[in-house]
């Protein structure tokens, strides 16, 4: 049985017949390891094709070459996560497979263990992939960022951890948070209600995202006093925003008069996330995506970063992704 819990990091294992092990000295480790019922090492199994076996503090890997060398990396730097304090659930494990599936090379401590947020919930608000690890650092460096690529992929919930970490930390004094309400158009005059029964469905997703990092009656004095603003596009035209993060979200529903205006808005000591879909534009037929727009037009520009996002990125259940997947695979009809 050779020996692979103590490799250099992104060294490759070899397997032989008798298989790989992977030692796991800490008792509460291995438990987290394994998960209820073993559900981790369940989990581990049907996405590497390989056979694991606990045997004393230690978790032997069988299967071929490249079945058991996966599975053991994972396990290893699964190890390395619980070692660095971080609270491993089944999620974790589904999102670590994926990574070291496409980067061998990957380090999962690099990605896991770098805290945006701690939310109001008490929950680590951390990047699940590489691509999301690469967008939150594209957005501590940048001070405009495109995250762009399909739902599920949390462009928007990492866009506002970052916003409300900025503001907690006095890195901005407020946060601008807008989409376009594309359904009304220019007719939300006509809609009954005052203005924000007309333009609230339209924003919910944003409000829902806030109040999962800040508790409530928080986030409810912040809005009270201005220090964050949820809104529509349309109420962005001829601002200055200074000291302000600023998320566009829906960007793929802007047409490129809307994304100019926007972009223009931002003044001194501000950051703008602008993230969408361009797979899901419910723009009027003949109206041009803003955001495909600006991806034309703005890329090479130097202090703008444009990160793009893909299924293997998707964090919600893991159907999503085969969803996603299965979709891309047909034509549009």
């Amino acid at each position: 049985m050779s020996e692979v819990g103590s490799e250099a990091p992104g060294a490759a294992a070899s397997a032989r017949g008798d298989g790989l092990r992977v030692e796991i000295p800490d008792s509460a480790h291995l438990h987290a390891l394994l998960g209820q019922h073993d559900e981790h090492l369940k989990l581990i199994e049907r996405a590497t094709g390989a056979r694991l076996h606990v045997a004393g503090g230690a978790i032997e890997v069988r299967g071929d070459e490249v079945q058991a060398e996966l599975a053991a990396r994972v396990i290893r730097q699964l190890r390395e996560l619980l070692e660095g304090g971080y609270p491993l659930y089944a999620s974790d494990v589904d999102h670590a497979v994926r990574i070291l599936s496409a980067d061998r090379n990957a380090r999962l401590r690099e990605i896991f263990l770098d805290t945006v947020y701690i939310s109001a919930h008490k929950r680590t608000i951390a990047p699940k992939s590489i691509n999301q690890k690469v967008y939150i650092d594209a957005i501590r460096k940048y001070d405009i960022v495109f995250g762009i690529g399909p739902a599920g992929t949390g462009k928007t919930y990492l866009a506002m951890a970052m916003a409300v970490a900025a503001l907690l930390k006095n890195e901005v004094a407020r946060i601008v948070l807008t989409r376009p309400a594309v359904e009304a158009g220019e007719r939300l005059g006509f809609l009954p209600g005052d203005l924000a029964e007309k333009v609230n469905p339209y924003l919910r997703p944003l409000y829902d995202a806030l109040n999962d990092m800040v508790d409530p009656d928080r986030a409810r004095r912040y809005m009270d006093r201005g220090t964050i603003e949820v809104a529509p596009l349309a109420f962005m035209r001829g601002r200055t925003l200074n000291d302000a993060f600023v998320i566009l979200d829906e960007a793929q529903n802007t047409t490129r008069e809307q994304m100019k205006m926007f972009l223009t808005r931002l003044g001194f000591g501000s950051k703008a996330v602008i993230t969408g879909d361009v797979t899901q534009i419910d723009l009027p037929m003949g109206k041009a995506s803003g955001l495909i727009d600006a991806r034309e037009i703005l890329q090479g520009v130097d202090g703008i970063r444009f990160v793009r996002f893909d299924e293997r990125d998707v964090v919600r259940h893991r159907l999503v992704q085969e969803i996603i997947t299965a979709y891309e695979r047909v034509p549009d009809r």
